[in-house]
């Protein structure tokens, strides 16, 4: 079912007798039971707002149109958003509904926020086929907060999202990556931690272990990028060879994306812990392969097929299956299981948004 309008969209839920699988573009793969009712139909900008850097759009739309749109204005989503189908092996076009619903967030956010810091408002059909709006269109003019970012990351068990109001920025004019080479984990965290720490406004810190390489990208005009690199070369030649590479967007695309992984078999899991901890943590997971992203804090993790990397995790943090068979998934789960209260409070919600459980039931637990 792709329906074509809001109304439409409201209708069908209103009348829905069955689960429903809600979809945006289908790129990220996360099939659960029931009929399939995809967002692509909403599509095509509402307002866009150079001058106070403001866009709402239907939510269908895909984020390539998006992400034009923006380029012609010299901004972007700074917030990074990632596209998975190289990862997953999906094809479809991601839509900037999916990116809100699953809150998909890129190297960026250590310094921009996550995709919900960007969301000012929503419209959205809940499990009764009402249209709820909450927030607004412009900043000037946001209000309800607190149901725009439940919205976001709830991976459309709470409503299906038809129109998202965001704010955008300018896009920087240059980009500068310090590369330091030959670094073992401890040394590399020690290092990513270095540079977040340092008043030279840092966006991005990476580290991949397959070529013991840290990566820490600076934004901005072009002789402040060119200062803010060759002062953190001076900082961080302590811990290891550091060169300054001036055109690195393909390889921020690639730890985006985690290109180290497309194409190995393999189950991929997605870790989220306190920076500190991971190295502590790695020598219990026991990967094929690793890549960290926001200065340690974010782990992917390549592993044997049927691996339940929960049970390896010992420190505290969540572990989110992104990448596996139907029959793993279905064993272990999408993602962390709640702890009794939150996950009570959650239930609540759900109940509260989708009465009869419509609303991919099932997929947050």
């Amino acid at each position: 079912m792709t329906p074509q309008s809001e109304a439409e969209l409201a209708e069908i839920i209103a009348g829905a007798n069955g689960p429903l699988c809600i979809q945006g573009g289908g790129s990220r793969g996360l099939a659960v039971e029931g009929e399939v009712l995809s967002t692509r139909g909403l599509s095509g900008v509402e307002l866009y707002e150079p001058g106070a850097l403001t866009l709402v759009v239907k939510a269908g739309t895909p984020v390539a149109e998006v992400e034009a749109l923006l380029a012609a204005e010299n901004q972007r989503l700074a917030f990074e958003p990632m596209d998975h189908r190289g990862l997953l092996g999906t094809d479809g076009e991601p839509t900037i509904g999916g990116v809100i619903a699953a809150n998909v967030s890129g190297p960026r956010r250590i310094q921009a926020g996550a995709a919900r810091d960007h969301l000012l408002g929503v419209r959205f059909v809940d499990g009764s086929g009402q249209v709820v709006k909450n927030g607004g269109r412009v900043m000037k003019n946001v209000t309800g907060y607190d149901l725009v970012k439940l919205m976001c990351g709830a991976h459309g068990t709470l409503g299906v999202l038809t129109e998202v109001s965001l704010k955008v920025l300018p896009r920087a004019e240059t980009a500068a990556t310090v590369t330091l080479t030959g670094l073992d984990l401890p040394g590399a965290v020690r290092a990513m931690f270095a540079a977040l720490g340092s008043p030279f406004d840092v966006t991005g810190a990476a580290y991949v272990a397959d070529t013991y390489q840290a990566h820490i990208r600076v934004e901005g005009f072009r002789a402040s990028a060119a200062y803010r690199s060759a002062e953190l070369v001076k900082l961080l030649s302590s811990f290891a060879m550091a060169e300054v590479r001036e055109d690195a967007e393909s390889l921020w695309q690639g730890i985006r994306d985690v290109a180290a992984f497309q194409g190995r078999e393999g189950d991929v899991w997605r870790i989220s812990v306190k920076p500190s901890d991971a190295v502590e943590l790695v020598p219990q997971l026991q990967a094929d392969a690793l890549q960290f992203d926001w200065g340690g804090g974010l782990i992917w993790v390549l592993v044997p097929e049927g691996t339940d990397m929960r049970a390896r995790v010992n420190v505290p943090g969540h572990a989110t299956l992104v990448r596996a068979s139907a029959e793993t998934r279905a064993r272990f789960g999408v993602f962390q299981p709640q702890p009794g209260p939150l996950a009570a409070i959650s239930e609540g919600l759900r109940r509260q948004f989708d009465p009869s459980g419509i609303l991919n039931p099932g997929l947050m637990g």
